[in-house]
C-alpha cells in the first residue's frame, strides 16, 4: 500500500526557519499556491491597523503594544498580517523576528481622478516607488497591494482598460525596485471586472453571511482567477449587529470553505475592533477578533482553531485511489514524473505504470521507484488499451489519470478526491500549467491553438477534462467500458468525457487539483502532435458527429478555458455596473472569441479559396490581387492573434510573437490535413460482408425499397424495434451512429466509402386498429463522395476555361462530375437494398411481419433468424 506524507496539521503553511526562528526563503508564486523555499505556504493572516496616529506621526501602536499583539497573532495560528499604511522599519523587523510575514497595502488618494493628468499618476508612481524601497526588499514582506478597492465610479468615470494598464504600471514599477517582491491589487466584488495582467495573484474582499453563497462566488472567483493563485483577502462580521457567537461560526466556516474551494490563504478581517479611519476613530463597527482592550472574542478561538487544521480539510471520506500513468517510450520525463506520484499528500492510493509496449529504458526507469505497480504491453497497443490495462489492475474506488510528461502536484489527489466526494460528479479535473523550467518556445507553444485545456459549462460543472488530469469513480468507467481502444494516440478523453456525460453524469473542475505539463519544445514536435490530434477528431466525428460542424470542427456548449484564444477577440466585455454604476456585484461579461475571421487560416479556405484564385489568376491577371489579398488577409489574423496572446513574462522573448503568428498559420492546415486523412482514409468495413442469398436474389429483381412496412401485433413498438436493430447492427459490425436527439433520423449506417443511409421510423395505427411500423430509407453521400464531386466538378471547369476555343474535346470534361454522381448512386441503391434485407431480417427475428412497399417489387422472405435480439448496455 502506498502512503502520501501527510503534513502535520498546519505545518505545510510554515516557512523553513533556522534555529533562531529566521525566516529564510522568500515567497514565490508556484501554480495556484505559494512556495517558500521547498515548501508550500499558505497565507493565514488578520487585518492590523492603522490605528490612531502617534506623536510622531505613525498610525500603529507603540512597539510595546505591537510586540504583545504580534504574540497574540502568533498564538492566534497566523503567519501574516495585513497592513494599510507603510510601516516603520522596526515593525517589518518585529514582524521578521515573530516569523509573521507582510502583506501591504500601499495608501494613496484612490478616490480622486487620479488618471486626470501626469502630475496625478507621478504622484501615486512616487508613492508605490518610495513604498517599495521601504518595504518590497524585507524579508518579512509576502507582497505589495498597489491599490485596494478602488471606487467603482471612478473606475468607470477612467474607463477599464485605462484602469487595469495604470495598475500593470504599478506592478512593475514595484518589480522594478525588487524583482522578486509578490504584487497583487485589492479587489472586491463591485469592480470584479478588472483583471490586470502584471500581478502574480488575485486578493478578494469578500463579506458573505450565507454559505452558500459564499460557496458559489469562490467558485466564480477561481474562475477568474483561472492559473493564479487566489487569496481572500477580507472577510468578517460585525459583532455588534450580528453578535459574538454568529460571529465565531461566520468566520470559522469561512475559513473551512475558502481551503476546500482551493484558495491559497484567507485574511482575517480584523484582529482587534480599534480603527482609525478618515481622520476619527470608527466605533460603531466591532469586526475585530479582539475588543479595542484586547479582550480575545469568541471568535479568536474560533479563528485558532479554523487556522490549526488549514489547509488540510479532510473530506468526509477518503476513499482508495489508483493513479494509472501511461506510457509509451517515455522514459526521458519518466522520473520527475514517478517522483512527483509517489510523494502525494494523500492517506491511501496506489501508483499504476502501464508500459505500452515501450523500446526506451522505461522499465529501467520504473525499477528505481519500488512502491510502483509496473505493468508492461509486449507491443504497442495504443493508449486507450494501455489505460483500459491500469483500470482493470486498479485496486481504487477513484481511478486518476496523468500523463509520462506531466508533474503532479503534492496536493493533487487531496483536492481532486475532496472534490469528487463531495459532489455528484462522476470525474474530476484540474490544471494543467507550464513548468516553470520549460523553455520560451514551450512558452509559446502554450499560447498557441491545440493545447490541452478544460471546458466548462459552468464555474463548476465540466463538458470535458484534459486527459493529463483527471479523475473518475471506478464504477463510471466500468458503466462505458472504459476508454475506446480506437483511440490509439489522442481523443480518448474527449470520448471518454462525452460518454461519461451520455450516461446522465456531470463532470467536475477542481480548480487547486493541478499538475505540471510540460508542453512540446519544439516546432516539429508541435505539429506532429497536432497531427496526431487531428487524426483523433477523424475518429471522434465518425463516433460522435453531433459535437462537429461539417467541415470537422468540433463544436462545444460550454466555454473553452485555456492560455490561448480559440479565436479573435473582435468586441469589448461589457460589464454589468447597476443603476448609476452602483452594482454591488458588477460582473465581466466577456465576448466568446471569433471563430469566424479564424475561418481564414483553414485548411478548407487555403484550398477552396486561395489556391482556386493563385491558379486562376495565371489565366485570368486581373485576379492576381485578390489571391494576393486573400493570403495576406490569412497571414494578417494570425499576426493579431500573436498580438492578443498572452505570454508567460519571464519568458517572453523578441521571437516568440513572431513564432505564435507562425503557428497560428501552420496548426489549421497540419490538424486539418490529418483529419480529412482519417475521414478520407479511414479503414471501413465492406459492404460486400453483409450481402447474402437474399439480397442477391433482390439485385436481379432491383429491389431497393424506400420504405418498409412491419405489421406489429405483439405491440413491440419503435424502442423495441430499434433496440433490436442497434443490437443486430453491433452483432455484424455495421458502422454506425445513433441519434443525438438533434437530427431528423434514428440511425445513419455507413456503407462504403461514398454512401451512407438515414434510417427514421415512425409508429401508426391503421383504421382497423392494426400497429404499423413504418421505416424509411434515405441515401447521402459522405464527405468523400462531396469532395471527389466538387473537386470534379472544378477541374471540369478550370479544364473548359483553359481550353475557351481551341478545342471542342475539353467541353467532354464537363461529364466527369457527371461519372461520379452515377458512380455514388449505383452504391447508394446497393446500400439501400443490402439494409433493406437486414431490416426484413430483424424485423422476422422480432415477430414482425413485414408488408410490401407499394413503390417496389415483390421481396424474396428472409429465412428465419433463431437468435432473439436483447437490448446493449445503455452506456457502453
Amino acid at each position: 500500500m502506498l502512503r502520501g506524507s501527510i503534513n502535520s496539521p498546519g505545518g505545510a503553511s510554515k516557512a523553513p526557519v533556522d534555529a533562531s526562528g529566521t525566516l529564510l526563503a522568500r515567497v514565490s508564486v508556484d501554480g495556484k499556491f505559494f512556495r517558500a523555499g521547498a515548501r508550500k505556504f499558505h497565507p493565514k493572516g488578520v487585518a492590523y491597523g492603522p490605528f490612531a496616529p502617534s506623536a510622531d506621526g505613525e498610525v500603529y501602536a507603540s512597539r510595546e503594544q505591537t510586540a504583545r499583539d504580534f504574540a497574540q497573532i502568533r498564538e492566534l495560528g497566523a503567519n501574516l498580517i495585513r497592513l494599510y499604511a507603510v510601516p516603520p522599519r522596526w515593525l517589518l523587523d518585529l514582524a521578521h523576528a515573530m516569523n509573521l510575514r507582510v502583506l501591504l497595502d500601499v495608501p494613496w488618494n484612490k478616490r480622486g481622478c487620479f488618471l486626470e493628468n501626469e502630475a496625478s499618476r507621478e504622484q501615486v508612481r512616487r508613492m508605490i516607488r518610495e513604498a517599495a524601497f521601504a518595504c518590497a526588499r524585507h524579508p518579512a514582506t509576502f507582497a505589495l497591494s498597489v491599490v485596494n478597492e478602488l471606487p467603482p465610479d471612478i473606475v468607470r468615470w477612467h474607463g477599464t482598460a485605462a484602469v487595469e494598464a495604470f495598475l500593470d504600471e504599478l506592478a512593475r514599477a514595484v518589480k522594478a525596485v525588487a524583482p522578486d517582491c509578490l504584487c497583487t491589487f485589492g479587489n472586491y466584488p463591485t469592480t470584479e471586472f478588472l483583471h490586470p495582467r502584471g500581478i502574480d495573484f488575485h486578493c478578494f474582499n469578500v463579506y458573505l453571511h450565507d454559505p452558500r453563497a459564499l460557496r458559489n462566488y469562490l467558485s466564480r472567483l477561481q474562475t477568474l482567477a483561472d492559473a493564479k493563485p487566489l487569496v481572500l483577502g477580507e472577510f468578517g462580521m460585525d459583532a455588534l449587529r450580528e453578535g459574538e457567537p454568529r460571529q465565531a461560526e461566520l468566520l470559522g466556516s469561512t475559513i473551512e470553505q475558502a481551503f476546500r474551494s482551493g484558495l491559497a490563504g484567507v485574511i482575517a478581517y480584523s484582529f482587534t475592533d480599534e480603527w482609525f479611519k478618515d481622520g476619527r476613530m470608527v466605533t460603531d463597527w466591532q469586526f475585530g477578533l479582539t475588543t479595542a482592550g484586547r479582550r480575545p472574542r469568541p471568535s479568536l478561538a474560533a479563528v485558532q482553531q479554523a487556522f490549526r487544521a488549514a489547509p488540510y480539510f479532510p473530506p468526509r471520506r477518503q476513499p482508495r485511489v489508483s493513479v494509472v500513468v501511461a506510457s509509451y517510450n517515455g522514459a526521458r520525463t519518466l522520473r520527475p514524473c514517478l517522483a512527483s506520484l509517489t510523494a502525494l499528500n494523500y492517506p491511501d492510493y496506489e501508483v499504476i505504470l502501464v508500459d505500452d509496449g515501450s523500446t526506451d529504458n522505461t522499465g529501467a526507469v520504473a525499477a528505481d521507484f519500488s512502491t510502483v505497480r509496473y505493468l508492461r504491453h509486449e507491443q504497442n497497443l495504443g493508449l486507450s488499451v494501455a489505460r483500459n490495462t491500469g483500470i482493470a489492475a486498479a485496486r481504487g474506488e477513484i481511478v486518476a489519470f496523468t500523463d509520462v510528461d506531466c508533474r503532479a502536484d503534492e496536493d493533487w489527489l487531496h483536492y481532486l478526491v475532496s472534490d469528487l466526494v463531495g459532489s455528484t460528479f462522476a470525474g474530476v479535473g484540474g490544471h494543467n500549467l507550464l513548468p516553470a523550467d520549460d523553455s520560451w518556445v514551450a512558452a509559446a507553444v502554450l499560447v498557441s491553438p491545440g493545447g490541452p485545456a478544460h471546458v466548462m459549462l459552468t464555474d463548476r460543472v465540466a463538458e470535458h477534462l484534459p486527459g493529463c488530469n483527471m479523475a473518475f469513480w471506478k464504477w463510471a468507467l466500468l458503466e462505458v467500458s472504459g476508454f475506446d481502444p480506437a483511440f490509439r494516440k489522442a481523443g480518448d478523453d474527449v470520448d471518454i468525457c462525452w460518454r461519461v456525460q451520455h450516461c446522465g453524469h456531470q463532470l467536475g473542475f477542481s480548480p487547486a487539483g493541478f499538475v505540471w505539463h510540460a508542453r512540446r519544445s519544439t516546432v516539429r514536435a508541435y505539429l506532429k502532435q497536432q497531427h496526431g490530434y487531428g487524426e483523433a477528431e477523424a475518429l471522434l466525428a465518425r463516433k460522435h458527429p453531433e459535437y462537429f460542424n461539417p467541415l470537422g470542427g468540433s463544436l462545444w456548449r460550454g466555454r473553452i478555458y485555456s492560455p490561448t484564444h480559440v479565436g479573435l477577440l473582435t468586441r469589448r466585455p461589457m460589464i454589468y455596473r447597476g443603476r448609476f454604476g452602483g452594482g454591488l456585484f458588477q460582473s465581466l461579461y466577456t465576448a466568446s472569441p471569433s471563430f469566424a475571421l479564424m475561418v481564414v487560416t483553414s485548411l478548407e479556405y487555403h484550398v477552396f479559396v486561395t489556391l482556386p484564385l493563385l491558379v486562376l489568376s495565371t489565366l485570368f491577371r486581373w485576379l492576381l490581387p485578390v489571391a494576393l489579398a486573400s493570403a495576406l488577409v490569412s497571414m494578417g489574423v494570425c499576426a493579431l492573434a500573436a498580438a492578443q496572446a498572452e505570454l508567460p513574462r519571464r519568458r517572453h522573448r523578441m521571437w516568440s510573437r513572431p513564432l505564435v503568428g507562425l503557428l497560428f498559420m501552420l496548426q489549421p492546415v497540419v490538424r486539418g490535413w490529418a483529419r480529412y486523412q482519417g475521414r478520407l482514409f479511414l479503414r471501413q468495413t465492406p459492404l460486400a460482408r453483409h450481402e447474402n442469398l437474399d439480397s442477391l436474389s433482390r439485385d436481379r429483381l432491383h429491389h431497393r425499397p424506400r420504405e418498409i412496412r412491419f405489421e406489429d401485433p405483439a405491440a413491440l413498438g419503435r424502442e423495441g424495434f430499434l433496440r433490436g436493430i442497434l443490437d443486430r447492427l453491433e452483432r455484424e459490425g455495421w458502422q454506425h451512429r445513433i441519434d443525438s436527439g438533434w437530427g431528423g433520423f434514428d440511425v445513419e449506417v455507413y456503407g462504403n466509402r461514398w454512401s451512407k443511409l438515414q434510417l427514421t421510423t415512425v409508429s401508426e395505427q391503421t383504421d382497423d386498429g392494426r400497429l404499423r411500423l413504418r421505416c424509411r430509407l434515405r441515401n447521402r453521400w459522405t464527405l468523400p463522395a462531396r469532395l471527389t464531386f466538387w473537386l470534379a466538378a472544378a477541374v471540369a471547369l478550370l479544364g473548359a476555361a483553359a481550353a475557351r476555343d481551341r478545342s471542342a474535346w475539353y467541353g467532354l470534361l464537363l461529364l466527369a462530375p457527371l461519372g461520379a454522381v452515377a458512380l455514388f448512386r449505383r452504391d447508394q441503391r446497393r446500400l439501400r437494398r443490402i439494409f433493406a434485407v437486414f431490416l426484413d431480417e430483424v424485423g422476422h427475428s422480432l415477430g414482425l411481419k413485414s408488408e410490401l412497399d407499394r413503390n417496389s417489387e415483390p421481396s424474396v422472405q428472409a429465412a428465419p433468424t433463431p437468435a432473439e435480439a436483447t437490448p446493449p448496455a445503455p452506456c457502453a
